[in-house]
C-alpha cells in the first residue's frame, strides 16, 4: 500500500464528515433563511406579494449556496472523475465503479436543483428587488432539504470511488507482479 493510499484510507472518515457537515450546515442555513424571510412585514394583493427584502435571509441563503458548492467541489476534487465511456466499459465495470458513477450523476443532479432553488430564494431577498412580485414560496426550504440529499449522495460517491480506486490498484499490482509459485 502506497503512502497516498494509506493517507487516503486514514482520512476517509474525516473527509466524509467534512462533506456531510458542509451540506448539513448549508441545509440548516437555508431553512433558517426561509424563517428569516417570513419575519419581515409583507402583504398580499391578489396574486402579488408585497414585502421588504430580508438582509438576514439573503446572507444565510448566500452562505448556504457557497457551502453547497464547496462541498461538491471538495468531493469531486478528492474523488477524481469516475466515468464509463462505452457499453464495453459498463459490462466490465465493477459494482463499486457502477455505484460511483450512479452517485456522481445523482450528486450533480441534486446540486443543480438545490443550487437553483437556493439562488432563486436568495435573489428574492436582494435590496434591488421590486416591492411587489410573484411570491417565491419555500424555495430556500426545498433547497435546504436538497442539501441534505446532496450530502448523502456525495459521501456515497466518495466511498464507492475510493473503493474502486483500491480495487484498481490491486488489479494493477497483480498484472505487474504476478504470483510465482515455487515447486
Amino acid at each position: 500500500m502506497s503512502r497516498f493510499e494509506k493517507l487516503q484510507k486514514d482520512l476517509s472518515p474525516i473527509i466524509c464528515i467534512l462533506i456531510m457537515a458542509l451540506d448539513i450546515v448549508a441545509g440548516i442555513l437555508a431553512i433558517k433563511a426561509e424563517k428569516a424571510e417570513h419575519k419581515v412585514k409583507h402583504g398580499r394583493m391578489w396574486i402579488l406579494e408585497c414585502r421588504s427584502p430580508s438582509q438576514d435571509s439573503y446572507n444565510k441563503g448566500l452562505a448556504a449556496s457557497i457551502l453547497l458548492i464547496m462541498g461538491h467541489a471538495i468531493v469531486n476534487v478528492i474523488s477524481g472523475c469516475t466515468y464509463i465511456r462505452s457499453k464495453k466499459d459498463l459490462q466490465e465495470a465493477t459494482a463499486n465503479k457502477k455505484l460511483a458513477v450512479i452517485f456522481l450523476i445523482l450528486a450533480w443532479i441534486v446540486l443543480a436543483v438545490a443550487f437553483s432553488f437556493l439562488v432563486i430564494g436568495t435573489l428574492a431577498n436582494t435590496k434591488s428587488k421590486k416591492p411587489c412580485t410573484m411570491p417565491h414560496t419555500h424555495f430556500l426550504t426545498i433547497g435546504g432539504i436538497l442539501c441534505f440529499f446532496h450530502g448523502l449522495f456525495s459521501v456515497a460517491y466518495y466511498v464507492s470511488a475510493a473503493a474502486e480506486a483500491r480495487e484498481e490498484t490491486r488489479r494493477n499490482e497483480k498484472k505487474h507482479h504476478p504470483q510465482t509459485s515455487t515447486a
